[in-house]
């Protein structure tokens, strides 16, 4: 095994597939049979799912 612990960072574009906004079902079940496969190898996860807007708009508030 190559790690022993990852963090996975999915943002919130990737979650949402071909539909153009929510969460597609397909594409989040397609994430949690990975997630679980390198988990039943051994593998720690932690995962953090969007946020991205909120550092924008951070750095959007101090420009004013």
């Amino acid at each position: 095994m190559r790690f022993k612990r990852i963090l996975l960072k999915l943002s919130g574009e990737s979650l949402m597939g071909e539909q153009g906004h929510g969460i597609d079902p397909e594409r989040l079940s397609d994430y949690a049979q990975q997630i679980k496969e390198a988990h039943e190898m051994g593998v720690q996860i932690g995962i953090v799912i969007g946020g991205g807007n909120i550092f924008r708009g951070l750095s959007g508030s101090q420009k004013g």
